[in-house]
């Protein structure tokens, strides 16, 4: 399997990653077992890993980690972690999935993503597993490269809320014409700033305030 080399994974049984991305409808047709218990295991292993991550990484409280946990492993997420790596490609459908686009169904991509998981930790085991999540998974997530709608200003009001702390976002800035202008927020938590966003509206800015606080001073607030 070309994958496998593009992805430097030598396995010790090529059935576990054909099995990963046999859709049901292939299988019934074909006769064979399909990616849904694979996908089971993989769905348990990444979240093992992604909370692993997660406790390492920041001072975040359960709440907090449990959303974030929750946005790194939604569908969407799956999705892209799933056609960054080309896995949709390799997808084995029956003739129905194919002429309705299976390939690039969102539900199904995500699915084989997690199949795909299992069959690693089935062949190379968790630590295989872990080094892999690191290198193609974390770095999107650090680089911000996944296209998620996070809500920022919640996470760190939720962040906060257990010691009852103050929080507040101030405009401090506005500049350009009325029809575009820019807004700069301040987010203040017990009157000292920790974020600082610029957007052409207020609710943007905040967001970005929001995630500067969390991005470069989660570990102090």
């Amino acid at each position: 399997m070309e994958l496998l080399n593009k992805l430097n994974i030598k396995t010790n049984n090529i059935d576990f990653y054909l099995k990963a991305f046999t859709h049901t409808s292939y299988a019934n047709e074909n006769g064979v077992e399909s990616y849904e218990r694979l996908e089971y295991l993989g769905d348990a292993v990444l979240e093992l890993i992604m909370s692993e991550y997660l406790y390492k990484t920041t001072s975040l409280n359960e709440g907090v980690m449990t959303k974030l946990r929750s946005q790194y492993v939604c569908e969407d997420a799956l999705y892209e972690y799933s056609i960054k790596l080309g896995l949709n490609e390799e997808l084995l459908l029956g003739h129905g999935e194919i002429e309705s686009g299976g390939k690039y169904r969102k539900a199904i991509v995500a699915d084989i993503f997690e199949a795909f998981i299992g069959a690693m930790f089935l062949d190379k085991g968790l630590d295989f597993v872990r080094i892999f999540i690191n290198n193609h998974v974390i770095e999107l997530i650090e680089n911000n490269s996944l296209n998620l709608n996070r809500d920022y200003k919640s996470e760190l009001q939720e962040l906060i809320q257990t010691d009852k702390r103050s929080l507040i976002y101030v405009v401090v800035d506005e500049d350009g014409p009325a029809h575009n202008k820019t807004f700069t927020v301040e987010v203040r938590i017990d009157d000292i700033v920790y974020g600082r966003g610029t957007a052409h509206s207020k609710k943007e800015a905040e967001q970005v305030a929001a995630k500067n606080a969390l991005e470069k001073s989660v570990k102090n607030i």
